[in-house]
């Protein structure tokens, strides 16, 4: 076997290695928070009718964002900056570069953080109109959202959202390393909001997203499925005119206007191409 392919082996390797406990802890904690504070009643996660459809996207979407981002980061030091070299893309991309560099890594972290889910609340809304929406439906699919819900994406949704975000604010001078922390909270926290859990955060409601925040999203058009775009910071949806959290009530119904999409991965994937 040559380098290249036993090199991209190792790399998807590796990201297998790293979903594996993560994906336990995340069963363990939403299970026990999701016994005890649901918002809706019914089977727990494991027992979702497309539970089989939302682990296939838990370990795919992972190894294919990886593999993306990383392919459009050379693809960008060389177009961008005429770097072709593999140890001066290592250099040029290990610590950052440029001015954002230089800044403290939590700073550079707290950045990407606020930067990221700016882009991505119009990157969102975007997908929400028009001829993007097709892949955008496939996230709003599933009947039964649970925290295992969260990683169900077409990967042009992916690679038109957040692995782009991330290439371009690396490319920017941002340092990899940030992932070190955003990393972690961003995994956790997508999973947390989309958990089947009745937590609002009371008046802390405008400061980080929550499931109760998130789950309107995924009700009817009618209902509040055109609000609440931000993922992580619902500033945003303030701001622009796009938050929803009714007082005293909790989202009820999800992926009523998708009733005819596909149940499995393959003819997800498949849907967008044949409308």
């Amino acid at each position: 076997m040559s380098s290249l392919p036993m090199q991209v082996a190792l790399m998807l390797g590796e990201t297998i290695a790293k979903v594996v406990p993560v994906t336990l802890v995340l069963a363990a904690v939403f299970t026990v928070l999701e016994h005890f504070w649901a918002c809706n009643p019914g089977a727990p996660w494991w027992r979702k009718r497309e539970i089989i459809t939302d682990i296939c996207y838990w370990f795919f979407v992972p190894v294919f964002a990886r593999t993306m981002r990383i392919g459009l980061l050379i693809v960008g030091a060389g177009v961008v900056f005429n770097i072709h070299d593999a140890d001066e893309l290592i250099a040029f991309y290990d610590n950052g570069h440029g001015p954002l560099s230089q800044l403290p890594l939590w700073v550079q972290a707290v950045l990407f953080l606020v930067l990221s889910d700016f882009l991505l609340y119009w990157l969102h809304r975007l997908f929400h109109d028009g001829g993007f929406w097709k892949y955008h439906a496939i996230h709003h699919s599933s009947e039964e959202i649970g925290w295992i819900s969260a990683a169900r994406f077409h990967p042009v949704n992916l690679m038109l959202g957040t692995i782009s975000v991330d290439v371009v604010l690396l490319m920017a001078g941002i340092s990899p390393n940030v992932m070190i922390w955003v990393g972690p909270f961003t995994t956790f926290h997508s999973a947390f909001v989309h958990a089947n859990l009745n937590w609002t955060f009371g008046p802390f409601r405008y400061v980080l997203a929550t499931p109760v925040f998130h789950r309107w999203h995924h009700t009817s058009l009618e209902e509040g499925g055109d609000t609440n775009f931000a993922g992580t910071f619902p500033i945003w949806d303030v701001l622009f005119g796009t938050f929803r959290m009714p007082e005293g009530r909790l989202p009820q119904d999800y992926g009523k206007d998708e009733a005819t999409m596909p149940k499995e991965i393959g003819g997800q994937l498949a849907y967008p191409f044949r409308h």
